[in-house]
């Protein structure tokens, strides 16, 4: 095997890995946003619940009291 065939094939195992990783961060991506989406969906539904029941907004973005 000639030294152009050896990196001819290394390259293109490496073409491959970079396709595979490619296709799995897209893959994580959707995934995330996904959960983003249903995490923002249960903590309005906290927040809903928790004025249903006489307590305050749940503001999100405030540091708890012990802080």
């Amino acid at each position: 095997m000639t030294d152009l065939t050896q990196m001819e094939e290394r390259i293109a195992h490496l073409t491959r890995t970079v396709e595979d990783l490619s296709d799995i961060v897209a893959r994580q991506e959707r995934e995330i946003t996904r959960l983003a989406r249903r995490m923002q969906m249960v903590m309005e539904r906290e927040a809903e619940r928790e004025l249903d029941a006489g307590g305050a907004a749940v503001l999100a973005d405030q540091k708890p009291p012990h802080w």
